[in-house]
């Protein structure tokens, strides 16, 4: 019963617009926070394009969502642990170790095969090893996780030895490549890990099993669910998606430092919640997620275009993350109710 409870809980946001007579129900859509979070997005890129027609164009379209690829890959890595109950505020200097290995290794002179696979193999050992650590523990992923990134961010510094450091340009093809001379592979694979953890979460038994121990951990283990090797196996897969991120970090700048993943942890947080998903688990949608990661990125984007101070910007993303919290306490309290 709990099983079907949560897979029913996971898949009616499928036909939730559709009412009984089989027409479109506006009352049911506003109440998803996915349509009023993309109402938002279509509201503000409208003003600011009528402010500055540059917002709207193809070439600037392409740049927000290549410029938000590094980050919503973590998002989803952070969606996947928010939902099975979990959280990971070392996501940010996961990817940057795994950056720093293959800096490393391709000044050795290294292949990029090896290094890419290395680097990889990197961020999974370290999810792997937050997955551990937080399963057999029993104590708080938040801040166990905060530990861990304090050890990686060391072990960072001390590969790098606090010093910026170059990829010699190996990923110069993936930066500049482009479909059709105008779309980047960056965002391709950006979409493609999307696609990978919505298929994960919304079509496979691994998903709606994290799903139900999110929702309820102990009727999960009740019934049968093997909880700790699956929150291993989510940790073990945001490692992966750091890996990933790490390699569009590296297209994307050509050269790290230790200090580089600040910051991405919290972004990565506040666009999963924007989208939706709640700090309890089990609830939310990788489709908002994503929203949440757009809607991130056009409102930083906007600011820049709009040519708004730093300083202001800087308040703007701090309020953007206190009424993320906000809202996310706001449905959980509503839903008790």
């Amino acid at each position: 019963m709990f099983q079907t409870k949560k897979l029913d809980s996971t898949t009616k946001t499928k036909n939730s617009y559709v009412n009984g007579y089989g027409s479109f129900d506006l009352k049911m859509a506003i109440r998803d926070q996915r349509f009023l979070l993309l109402l938002i997005i279509v509201v503000i890129a409208i003003v600011v394009g009528s402010l500055n027609p540059r917002f709207l164009g193809i070439q600037n379209i392409v740049a927000i969502f290549q410029q938000i690829s590094v980050q919503g890959v973590l998002t989803m890595a952070m969606a996947i642990l928010l939902l099975s109950g979990g959280i990971d505020l070392s996501i940010g200097n996961i990817m940057i170790l795994a950056g720093i290995v293959m800096s490393k290794m391709l000044i050795s002179g290294i292949e990029v095969g090896p290094t890419v696979l290395t680097g990889i193999a990197v961020a999974v050992g370290c999810g792997l090893l937050n997955g551990v650590i937080i399963a057999k523990s029993r104590c708080m992923p938040l801040i166990i996780s905060l530990g861990m990134s304090g050890i990686y961010f060391g072990a960072s510094l001390l590969l790098s030895e606090g010093k910026f450091m170059s990829f010699s340009q190996a990923f110069e093809g993936l930066r500049i490549l482009r479909l059709f001379e105008v779309i980047p592979v960056t965002l391709f694979i950006f979409l493609f890990m999307v696609i990978i953890a919505s298929i994960m979460v919304n079509r496979t038994k691994f998903g709606r099993r994290i799903v139900a121990i999110g929702g309820n951990e102990e009727n999960a283990f009740l019934s049968g669910i093997k909880v700790d090797s699956y929150k291993i196996a989510c940790y073990t897969i945001s490692g992966l998606y750091c890996g990933i991120g790490s390699i569009l970090y590296a297209s994307r700048l050509d050269s790290i430092t230790a200090a580089g993943g600040s910051g991405y942890e919290l972004t990565a947080l506040t666009g999963a919640i924007i989208g939706g998903i709640t700090f309890d688990g089990g609830k939310g949608t990788i489709l908002g997620a994503f929203f949440g990661v757009i809607f991130m990125g056009i409102i930083t984007n906007a600011m820049t275009v709009l040519n708004i101070n730093t300083y202001i910007q800087e308040i703007v993303s701090g309020a953007i993350i206190v009424a993320a919290i906000i809202i996310s306490n706001y449905n959980n309290t509503r839903a008790r109710i």
